[in-house]
């Protein structure tokens, strides 16, 4: 058996600067380790009596004496801190030269510089985490969208890591419903019914079709839905985004092919974030830089999760519609640009198959946001609540690679093409896909299911 992972660390006491560098109010050095109070004592005076309750300390240079700050220390004894090592935090001040000169004390006095992610690592290893968790720390700062926030703080909170480990105790059951069979065929119960085989593999591989299926809403949260405002020149695109986004970022002007390029805007919404993209005008131009224009809009309505067709008339949203349509096959949502120009009441009667919208007043907007969510919503489906999302490539490699190795089984297995012990080779290998995420499982747990189960040797 190998040796457990929390041996694998190792021995040293790490520190490092745990706050953003620049100009700020606190900063926060950390030292994590077997040593890190015994260093700590060295640069920090009172030392604080009571863990976990911050403390006003005089920090000095360990070697000349001198005063580097007037922070708050606070001691985290292992196994309860965030690492499971003994960890000792200093609340300095702000800015570039006081933290990098606590730092430096902690390392005079025998702490060495932390390589990036180490603390977490040795909180996974340490058995403080999973590694699910742990990537999901790496997701919470960098997340860019609301959509992604509330991902990652799921995914800490161990929404896809209680997914996982059911999905591992599935296979391990079905793994010792065909141990069981292969090594204890003589049992009173009798030779095992392949239907309760099947039912078990039925059920694992529902359960990863379901994780995988939620790889398209991550992306969506992660990257933002494409949203491209499509039409003639001049119907009003550039507006109606600067009015979506509640700011002039795009040129507007009544000259026909003002914009020549894409412009990309991301706006925070929920339940994604949308990526605005106003393109060039939609017609035959002899202008080459306009013609250039023009090719990226059509690149970007072939990436487009929902089109926003733009014209001033119901025919002009006709034409536009047809031309777009050629190009994509995202779902189209009609937009009535300047409805604050509109005399005709014919051209808004009946409109509810478009979105009638004023960028000068603001009326429709709230609607037309509405209907671009429901549209995104009917290109990439919505989750059920309690479904957790996959949301990086190795998530998705791995149970990518299980499901492989489980309708692999499943044929063997249905077609009897291979004899038992060989057909349980897959269902391991789907095992093992999984331990990648959550951990390692060895044959004593396989065996030990299979007693506790069915009660062999009583």
């Amino acid at each position: 058996m190998s040796a457990p992972l929390g041996a694998l660390i190792r021995g040293d006491t790490i520190a490092a600067i745990a706050s953003a560098p620049g100009r700020g109010a606190i900063a926060t050095v950390r030292v994590s380790g077997p040593r890190a109070e015994e260093i700590a004592r060295q640069i920090a005076a009172p030392w604080p009596e009571t863990p976990r309750c911050a403390t006003r300390c005089t920090v000095r240079d360990p070697e000349r004496g001198e005063v580097l700050d007037d922070a708050m220390v606070t001691v985290f004894p292992g196994p309860r801190s965030y690492t499971g090592e003994t960890v000792v935090e200093f609340g300095t001040h702000g800015g570039t030269f006081v933290p990098a000169a606590v730092l430096a004390a902690l390392v005079h006095a025998g702490a060495r510089p932390a390589e990036p992610g180490e603390f977490t690592e040795r909180a996974v290893l340490n058995g403080k985490m999973d590694l699910v968790r742990a990537e999901a720390v790496a997701d919470l700062i960098d997340a860019r969208s609301r959509a992604q926030h509330r991902t990652a703080i799921s995914q800490l909170h161990g929404a896809l890591s209680t997914h996982l480990v059911a999905l591992r105790d599935e296979l391990l059951t079905l793994d010792a419903l065909l141990a069981f069979d292969i090594d204890f065929p003589e049992e009173d119960a009798g030779a095992l019914p392949r239907a309760r085989v099947d039912a078990a593999c039925e059920l694992v591989l529902g359960r990863l079709e379901t994780l995988l299926a939620t790889v398209p809403a991550a992306v969506l949260g992660r990257e933002g839905a494409m949203v491209v405002l499509a039409g003639a020149p001049n119907a009003g695109k550039s507006s109606l985004l600067n009015a979506l986004i509640g700011e002039a970022r795009v040129i507007v002007s009544e000259v026909p092919g003002t914009t020549r390029d894409a412009v990309e805007v991301l706006l925070e919404h929920d339940p994604w974030p949308l990526r605005l993209v106003d393109t060039a005008g939609l017609r035959d131009s002899e202008d080459p830089v306009e013609r250039l224009g023009i090719q990226v809009s059509t690149r970007y309505l072939a990436q487009a999760h929902v089109v926003l067709a733009c014209a001033d008339t119901r025919s002009g949203l006709a034409t536009t519609t047809t031309i777009i349509r050629s190009h994509t096959d995202a779902p189209v949502v009609s937009v009535l640009t300047k409805g604050d120009l509109v005399s005709n009441s014919n051209e808004i009667a009946g409109s509810s198959d478009l979105s009638v919208v004023s960028a000068v007043t603001g009326d429709g907007l709230t609607a037309l946001l509405a209907a671009i969510t429901a549209a995104v919503a009917s290109s990439v489906g919505t989750l059920a609540a309690d479904t957790p999302v996959v949301t990086r490539a190795r998530h998705r490699a791995a149970l990518t690679h299980a499901r492989d190795e489980l309708l692999a089984f499943r044929a063997a297995w249905s077609g009897a093409t291979l004899p038992a012990p060989v057909a349980a080779v897959y269902v391991r290998a789907a095992v093992h896909a999984l331990d990648e995420l959550i951990g390692a499982v060895d044959v004593e747990e396989v065996f030990a299911r299979v007693f506790s189960t069915f009660c062999v040797g009583k």
